[in-house]
């Protein structure tokens, strides 16, 4: 066993740079015995690494190789199956359970005695050992065999050194002086130990010579001994003598430590005075200032300003620990208290005084405005107020209670004075959409001489929920739009309103956006930054679209969001009405004129598109979005009106259908809605409003003409899918291509349809016999053998033939054109595109007789009485003669 862990040690461990501190021979438990070899090993390198590596004879030759190798560390179990009993079988747990049975329990022992000591070395007790006999779990190494097996070499080879480079040098060249070193190692011993010998003489004489040297040595010291006394018992006399004056540098020494903790006090002493001097004072100027400042002019709102932040600076000191117990600065702080509650009351009564002084100044400028469609502007009392902006913000972070009443003082008044303004600026708007004419008075609710409207919101709200026999959209619904001539559809009115509606939006839109950036520099609210649109006033510079309506009490660490919603509430709350004024008027539009929906829908999208860009959150945007609903809402009732009233249209029984009313309407709502809605954002809402209309536009043509007495319903079909297929090539709505094609293919359809059914007609008899050849040769008769049938012969084709001279055929469609002329409708023009297709069809059929007539009477010399030439002749005159 000693030369094969030799052999392992060299040819497999040393290259690796490991040790081999315990091997034994096993064999898996159960199976097959293919022996091997399991070696406990640690590497030379620190940190240590312990491994148990299996070791296999190569099936090639006779070495031995790596085969497996699993870390100490991952070992949890070792079982030795019975520890009273002699077992070589035990096992390992790894990530799994190895089983082995080794050679001898001996060789199982001193392996597992090895595991142990280096488990306790260098893993501290980390492996379990069960069924393990107590006497091989100590420390001791084992004696014998199992010394030189389970890891005794340990500490031996923790001893051992190789030998260097230039020792085996030395070696090599003293071997190399004696050639019969290795033949004859007892002759080289001998030599060596002589030669050693000669070395121990030689240094017994130098140390026997160098006996004199040591005696004057030693005599030497002996004088320097007598030296030190000497120079001793004069430093002790020297030390006696300074005794004293070191007691006197001593007391010195401490006078000069008192002094220099005297001089640091003092020191710190004065910086604590002067902090407090130089961040507690007020000047007597900042205190006249905020007991008496002018709060009117410039200069005095100047002064004031310097003066709050002074007090600011000097109440927001961070005071050392201590200062708050000297009466000094208790007497300044209540000095600052008083100032900052003098000036805080003065302020809010000046500003208190200004709100609503200019709530009754600006009532007084409402009446040269009432004529003209706009709004007073409030940009003079915003640049006054802004010289305020900075005493506001002092207010709020000294005097939170103040700043909220004040926030609320100027939210009511302005909400008064905005509502006055509203309200009269929407009834001019009114006034001038209606009209101010008696009957425009009488029929919308106007009277008095100012012109205003009576209870413009609420009767207008019930106009808007009443029937529609209340509404003035059955006067602008589609039929009547097919039965008006261009005069009575007031294209004019139209565009007024919607100049109108343009200008009553373009005025609300700077008036918010104004208000609001002034609530939050005034306020000092933050905001983000944002780039007015162009329809801003320049008084109106940049703002956020935060609003609010209320002050609610907040504490003073709040976020930017929560100031966002201030301005929010301020501003629902001070432009209450506009939303319901805003909805006021789109129901006196609607009722004046449903297709109005369409310019609002237009102008309101593109407002709040402009809106959204500013600000998505603002007061104006959602303002603006929430009426959008309500004019998207009027325009989804409209379409919803039209479609209604296409089902219920009524046909006279007795006259010519022609193009439909609801046809001709379409035509001229796409155009109006094309003109409208070029470029606009929500040209979605027009396409969906399109598919609905033109589906119901097909419905109900299929339904008029299945209804259709007077009228054949492949003519009603066909003249109104043509006249919408070309209403639709004209217009080239996109979104409508698939109806397009479907209108051309209806059309094309119904006029082949109609062409094939009149022309049965004039040749009624000849079809009906060549209908019944053509099945007796579909029956499997022969086409030679059918003149030999009794019905279908020679003689009786000669007779059918008889009955259609040239003269009766054009008569047959002289009578045919006349009636095709009473179905069809003027306004289309499709006579000759009827006539010819009938000649063209006529043509056909004739060509189809003669092969007929080839095929299955060939040989009889049977021709029919006129000839193509004859039927184009026929046609022409016919067409050139009405």
């Amino acid at each position: 066993m000693t030369a094969i862990k030799h052999a392992l040690q060299r040819d497999i461990f040393t290259p690796n740079d490991e040790r081999l501190l315990g091997i034994v021979n096993v064999c898996k438990a159960g199976k097959k015995k293919k022996n091997c070899f399991l070696c406990a090993t640690v590497t030379i390198e620190r940190p240590v690494q312990v491994k148990v590596v299996k070791v296999k004879k190569s099936d090639k030759g006779d070495f031995y190789k790596r085969q497996q190798t699993w870390e100490l560390r991952d070992l949890t179990v070792v079982d030795a199956k019975d520890a009273s009993k002699e077992n070589p079988e035990f096992d390992l747990h790894f990530e799994k359970i190895y089983r082995w049975l080794a050679s001898s329990t001996a060789e199982k022992n001193c392996f597992i005695s090895c595991i142990w000591k280096l488990n306790q070395r260098y893993l501290r007790k980390k492996v379990e050992f069960v069924n393990v006999s107590s006497q091989l779990l100590e420390e001791s190494v084992p004696s014998g065999e199992s010394q030189s097996v389970a890891g005794g070499d340990e500490d031996a080879l923790d001893d051992y050194q190789e030998l260097s480079t230039r020792e085996e040098q030395d070696i090599e060249s003293m071997m190399e002086m004696c050639e019969y070193a290795i033949s004859n190692a007892e002759a080289f011993a001998e030599k060596l130990f002589k030669e050693l010998q000669v070395l121990d003489g030689a240094n017994i004489q130098s140390i026997m010579a160098s006996e004199k040297q040591v005696n004057i040595l030693m005599q030497l010291l002996d004088e320097a001994l007598g030296e030190v006394d000497t120079i001793e018992g004069k430093l002790s006399s020297y030390e006696e003598m300074l005794q004293s004056v070191k007691e006197q540098m001593d007391q010195i020494s401490q006078s000069n430590r008192l002094i220099q903790i005297s001089n640091t006090n003092n020191g710190k002493l004065l910086d604590e005075i002067q902090f407090l001097v130089n961040y507690m004072d007020l000047s007597k100027g900042h205190i006249r200032a905020l007991q008496d400042g002018d709060l009117t002019s410039s200069k005095g709102i100047e002064a004031c300003i310097n003066a709050s932040e002074a007090l600011l600076q000097c109440m927001n000191v961070a005071l050392r620990p201590g200062h708050e117990k000297l009466l000094s600065v208790k007497q300044q702080q209540q000095m600052f208290t008083d100032l900052r509650d003098t000036f805080a009351r003065r302020l809010t009564n000046h500003l208190n005084n200004v709100f609503v002084h200019q709530g009754h100044d600006q009532s007084s400028t409402l009446s040269q405005h009432t004529a003209e469609l706009t709004l007073p502007k409030h940009s003079p009392l915003h640049r006054d107020l802004l010289r305020y902006a900075k005493l506001m913000e002092w207010l709020k972070n000294t005097h939170r209670e103040k700043y909220e009443g004040l926030s609320r003082t100027y939210v009511d008044y302005m909400s008064r004075l905005y509502e006055r303004e509203i309200k009269d600026f929407f009834e001019v708007a009114k006034i001038k959409m209606a009209g101010t004419s008696k009957e425009a008075k009488n029929k919308f609710g106007l009277h008095g001489s100012s012109g205003k409207l009576t209870g413009s919101t609420s009767s207008l709200n019930k106009l808007t929920v009443q029937g529609s026999n209340s509404r003035r959209s059955q006067s602008s619904s589609l039929l009547d739009m097919g039965n008006m001539s261009a005069s009575d559809l007031d294209v004019a009115d139209r565009t007024k309103f919607d100049k109108i509606f343009e200008q009553v939006l373009s005025e609300l839109e700077p008036l918010c956006l104004a208000e609001q950036d002034f609530i939050s520099k005034f306020f000092k609210l933050q905001q983000h930054q944002t780039v007015m649109p162009p329809l801003a006033q320049p008084e109106t510079e940049e703002l956020d679209g935060s609003t609010a309506s209320r002050i609610p009490p907040q504490n003073d660490h709040r976020h930017s969001s929560s100031e966002k919603d201030m301005v929010r509430l301020m501003m629902n709350k001070i432009f209450q009405s506009i939303e319901t004024e805003l909805n006021s008027l789109i129901a006196l539009g609607d009722k004046i004129d449903s297709f109005h929906s369409l310019y609002m829908l237009v102008k309101m999208s593109h407002h709040v598109w402009t809106a959204e860009n500013v600000d998505p959150a603002s007061f104006l945007s959602t303002t603006l979005g929430n009426v959008l609903v309500t004019v998207k809402r009027n325009f989804d009732k409209c379409i919803l009106g039209q479609i209604r009233q296409m089902e219920e249209v009524k046909i006279p029984k007795k006259t010519k259908v022609g193009i439909l009313p609801f046809v001709t309407a379409f035509e001229e709502f796409a155009e109006l809605a094309e003109t409208i809605f070029r470029n606009a954002e929500r040209r979605g809402d027009l396409d969906k409003a399109y598919v609905k209309l033109i589906k119901a536009v097909f419905v109900n043509v299929e339904k008029v003409a299945n209804e259709s007495q007077k009228t054949p319903r492949d003519v009603v079909m066909m003249e109104n899918f043509h006249h919408i297929f070309s209403t639709l090539s004209r217009l080239k709505i996109s979104c409508l291509d698939a109806e397009k094609r479907e209108a051309k293919h209806k059309y094309t359809d119904h006029l082949q349809s109609y062409v094939i059914n009149s022309l049965g007609q004039p040749l009624e008899k000849l079809n009906h016999f060549f209908e019944g050849v053509e099945s007796r040769v579909a029956q499997g008769v022969r086409e030679d053998e059918v003149s030999y049938q009794l019905a279908f012969n020679k003689q009786e084709l000669r007779k059918v033939i008889k009955e259609y001279p040239g003269k009766e055929v054009k008569k047959g469609l002289d009578n045919l054109y006349k009636k095709v002329d009473k179905h069809l409708c003027e306004e289309e023009s499709l006579l000759q595109v009827v006539w010819h297709s009938m000649q063209d069809e006529f043509i056909r059929q004739y060509k189809h007789f003669e092969d007929l007539i080839g095929r299955c009477y060939p040989g009889s010399g049977i021709t029919m009485e006129f000839t193509i030439q004859d039927v184009l002749e026929y046609f022409s005159s016919i067409a050139q003669s009405h």
